[in-house]
């Protein structure tokens, strides 16, 4: 059914017409929340790479909506394809985003508030990078039986997957999640987690149909090298400025 024609079908309620409501352009149907979820997205981002803490609820926002967005095949809302990862991983955002949202609105109070950033971003260590890239790994393996177990619970009657789209779509989610963290931490290597994700987000996105999302991939793409060498140079700045404060002053005479 045409999403326009669903978004005004009298027997829907108004929950599934929202989820409904999209224009069609050629092969694909732009969902309207979609859209404006993706871009809800990116305005956190930017205060993300501002360090700035209204990061974090305006990200549960975008959390919120995309969750529907995508858990709508799975409830019946429409027949688009559900993305398990794509859906559970807006949940756990949400629960990683109020770590992040308390732990940067402490640093920020602790730096006297106001305009103050609030994160020092640093590299991790190599311990955490360990921790991190098995966890990573591990996680994906987990999270891929975990969808198909759930798919064979209950089989989509409109689409079969392909062998790789549950990887794809555990690496998404597990990935997602260890990019939130890293950002809530203020590791730098948050960036670089979210190009891995990017790599594999973007040609998910346009296969699965997902276009709004596909297209948010590819633009973090390069708004994430742009994030990553702004952070760097941040951590740069403070480690020299904290080198010149603990030089011992030259003896005089």
């Amino acid at each position: 059914m045409n999403p326009l024609a669903a978004a005004t079908d009298a027997s829907q309620n108004l929950f599934q017409q929202l989820i409904d409501l999209g224009v069609p352009i050629g092969q694909y149907d732009l969902h309207v929340l979609e859209v404006v979820g993706v871009l809800i997205g990116v305005v956190s981002a930017w205060f993300g790479m501002k360090r700035k803490v209204w990061a974090w609820p305006v990200g549960i926002l975008a959390n919120i909506m995309l969750f529907f967005v995508y858990i709508g095949a799975t409830i019946g809302a429409d027949q688009r394809i559900p993305l398990f990862g794509q859906a559970g991983r807006q949940v756990f955002f949400i629960i990683v985003s109020i770590y992040g949202w308390a732990t940067w609105a402490a640093f920020r109070r602790r730096q006297g508030g106001g305009s103050a950033p609030a994160v020092s971003p640093r590299w991790m260590t190599s311990r955490e990078r360990l921790l991190v890239g098995v966890g990573w790994l591990l996680g994906t393996v987990v999270v891929h039986q975990a969808f198909v177990y759930l798919w064979e619970l209950s089989p989509n009657p409109y689409w079969t997957p392909q062998w790789w789209f549950y990887w794809a779509d555990a690496w998404i989610f597990v990935g997602s999640i260890v990019a939130t963290y890293s950002m809530a931490r203020g590791w730098n290597e948050f960036w670089l987690a979210w190009i891995g994700v990017d790599l594999v987000g973007v040609p998910l996105g346009f296969a699965t149909g997902y276009v709004p999302t596909a297209v948010m991939y590819t633009f973090y793409g390069a708004f994430v090298l742009y994030g990553f060498s702004q952070w760097v140079k941040v951590t740069r700045a403070e480690a020299a400025a904290k080198t010149v404060d603990t030089e011992e002053p030259a003896p005089v005479g």
